[in-house]
């Protein structure tokens, strides 16, 4: 993509590039593909993931097909209570032949970090990684250093383990753009994948060899430059708002989404209007954003948990009684 094609020349080649990418994560992701469509969404529109699920799901295969699909840099830190920031970040070295320090890089500087179990850190590590998420820059002995871009932090959660982790709070949440949740696969998706994991290899190992390395690292900000352009009508904007004030008053939520909420509506639909190879919104654009968008950015009433109530499905309602705009 260069800056000297024709505006619908440049787009035409986003649309295609996002299309190979989302068919060379097919090759070793089975199924799960509206969870793969999220996750580019949320690559196009410049933002943080947050990926919920119980073990064995593929997370982590996700997110290393993503990496192998453009020519980035990828690090991989697995959370643990120990987990220091200096072991996140970085720290200085004294040399003791020039009796000078230096500063070692950790494995933040990358473009993209996947950040496994992410809750198993303690909070002074999350506040460290906080920093990096919301200001691109990392400060190390009162230095502070720029991360380059495009910089991404794809984290992941288990639901069903409590003991020994640490949960996210919510400044941290509120940094992620979505939280998408990853349910099991389908019976045939399931046995399609039991097919490609154990035809020929040995053990279960993550195989992402396949995957074709499409685009560098300034196609990604290309891309979400592209993704930028994309038009939002003044009634689609408004749409947005709607949904998130509602959250502030809506029966069944204690704490409702902020300001944020309905600026990471426009990012997120500016995304799946891309994918879908159109040059403009529209307000089911917002509607398949608002849960990954809002889900984490909302606190349920103590009277909607003891009902069992999820906040997918507080919201389901929410949006279902919030008009939207017809033309």
């Amino acid at each position: 993509m260069t800056d000297s094609q024709r505006p619908n020349e440049r787009f035409n080649q986003g649309v295609e590039i996002v299309r190979r990418m989302r068919e060379e994560i097919a090759r070793v992701v089975v199924g799960q593909t509206a969870i793969t469509d999220q996750v580019l969404a949320c690559m196009l529109a410049g933002g943080h993931i947050l990926l919920e699920g119980v073990p064995g799901l593929g997370k982590t295969l996700l997110v290393k097909a993503l990496a192998k699909t453009f020519a980035g840099e990828f690090s991989r830190i697995q959370f643990t209570p120990d987990l220091m920031p200096a072991d996140v970040m970085g720290h200085a070295v004294f040399d003791m032949k020039n009796q000078t320090f230096s500063i070692r890089r950790g494995p933040v500087f990358t473009h993209l970090l996947l950040a496994d179990e992410i809750n198993r850190a303690p909070a002074k590590t999350q506040s460290a990684l906080l920093e990096v998420m919301q200001e691109r820059q990392v400060t190390i002995e009162g230095e502070s250093h720029t991360l380059a871009a495009p910089f991404m932090v794809l984290a992941t959660q288990n639901p069903l383990e409590q003991e020994g982790t640490y949960p996210l709070p919510e400044a941290q949440l509120d940094r992620f753009l979505t939280k998408v949740l990853i349910d099991y696969p389908s019976e045939a998706e399931e046995t399609a994948m039991l097919t490609s994991v154990t035809q020929g290899r040995i053990g279960d190992g993550l195989d992402v060899s396949s995957i074709t390395s499409l685009i560098r690292a300034e196609t990604v900000l290309a891309l979400q430059q592209l993704t930028a352009t994309i038009t939002v009508d003044d009634a689609v904007a408004g749409y947005a708002v709607r949904l998130v004030r509602a959250t502030r008053d809506w029966p069944g939520i204690s704490v409702g989404a902020g300001p944020r909420g309905s600026i990471a509506l426009v990012r997120l639909a500016r995304a799946m209007a891309l994918m879908a190879g159109r040059e403009y919104t529209t307000p089911d654009d917002i509607k398949r954003a608002a849960l990954p968008v809002l889900r984490h950015r909302i606190t349920l009433s103590p009277e909607a948990e003891l009902e069992g109530r999820s906040a997918d499905h507080v919201l389901g309602g929410l949006i279902d009684q919030t008009a939207a705009p017809r033309a």
